[in-house]
Parts: structure tokens; sequence; C-alpha cells
């Protein structure tokens, strides 16, 4: 069970690296000098990204809590 704790936390965190490259993708964009329509295209991308993260986060959080439970 200990493995399922581990594995969870990896997924956990490889889903906060997501949401923190949404975090940067979006400042950068929010910088940068584009039209309105690129600026939409690209900020739906980040809406995306950020879903998935969001996503993957929480099943890692779930297998964590799982694999305590079983301990």
């Amino acid at each position: 069970m200990a493995g399922l704790v581990w594995g969870g936390a990896l997924v956990s965190l490889c889903g906060v690296a997501a949401l923190v490259w949404c975090i940067v993708y979006v400042m950068r964009l929010r910088r940068a000098d584009i039209d309105e329509a690129e600026m939409r295209a690209k900020m739906q991308k980040a809406v995306l990204v950020n879903f998935a993260a969001l996503a993957v986060s929480t099943l890692g959080l779930m297998l964590v809590i799982v694999g305590l439970f079983l301990r």
C-alpha cells in the first residue's frame, strides 16, 4: 500500500506542476502584445490544460487517500 500512497503523491505533484505551468503561461500571454483572437485561442489551450491538471491532481489525492485507508 505504500506504493499506492507514493504513486498517488507523484501523480498529484505532476498535476500541481501542470497548474504552475498554466499560471506561468497565462502570465506570459498577458504580457505579450497579441490580438484578441489569438489571445482567446491560446487561453482556451490554457483552460484545457488547467482542467486536466486539476483532474490529475484530484486522482492523485484519491490514490493517496485509498492507500492510507488500506494500510
